[in-house]
């Protein structure tokens, strides 16, 4: 990576963060969005199926049903991005549990238009990790990376899901496999923690049906990618 990639990475200010489910973007990226005041997630997967559903997920999570799991889930989204100075807005589409996933170019194109208004400078895409949708965004930001050149694309490890064996090196040589180099970046992050976990202590539900110690993994390092073309000239070393 050149060093002026290098350095623009460093001195990047408010970022977006494409986060596929409500927990996700602070899970994997909440020092990250602490250290960058005024950023933005755009939530996936925030919509309620228009007939109410009960699933097991969220049954553990204490819901009856598929509207007041969103509902709240929505609030505690924004309460947790408020405890990194961030703000959260709500795509309308459905989880994978709720049976009602969306095509991934319908996907790619509501992301195209959130990410061609903003203003940020770079875009956090998840690495896209065992869970289906996480894939699913995933795949649609790979589709949106050639359209959209002027903004840095950056891939997350998914918390939780990145600790799966051999799961970050199977997708970064899936990545080798379609042209796209990834080099490990480190943008700058909040040291302590802090406002990471109060955000995280904000989705009472999901720790619920995680259970005792199931979200450890979220407080390990962040960790990124920078996602360019193999025929970029950003991708020679320097």
């Amino acid at each position: 990576m050149s060093r002026a990639l290098h350095d623009r990475v460093a001195r990047l200010g408010p970022v977006l963060v494409i986060s596929p489910h409500f927990d996700d973007a602070i899970f994997s990226c909440g020092n990250l969005l602490a250290a960058h005041h005024g950023s933005h997630t755009a939530t996936v997967f925030g919509g309620a199926p228009d007939t109410p559903m009960s699933t097991d997920w969220d049954a553990q999570a204490g819901f009856a049903n598929s509207t007041e799991a969103i509902a709240v889930r929505r609030q505690e989204d924004a309460q947790a991005h408020a405890q990194v100075s961030a703000t959260v807005h709500h795509l309308d589409f459905c989880d994978s549990q709720y049976e009602q996933t969306p095509a991934v170019d319908a996907l790619e194109r509501a992301l195209y238009r959130l990410v061609a208004r903003h203003s940020a400078e770079a875009v956090f895409v998840p690495l896209g990790l065992f869970h289906s949708d996480h894939v699913l965004v995933h795949e649609a930001a790979l589709l949106m990376l050639p359209k959209l050149p002027k903004w840095l694309w950056v891939a997350y490890e998914d918390a939780l899901y990145r600790r799966g064996r051999g799961a970050v090196q199977s997708r970064l040589v899936a990545l080798a496999e379609r042209g796209i180099v990834a080099t490990p970046v480190s943008p700058v992050c909040a040291a302590d923690g802090r406002q990471k976990r109060r955000a995280v202590a904000c989705y009472a539900s999901q720790l619920r049906a995680f259970g005792p110690g199931g979200v450890e993994d979220v407080y390990q390092p962040e960790r990124f990618w920078l996602l360019e073309q193999g025929d970029s000239d950003h991708a020679t070393t320097g």
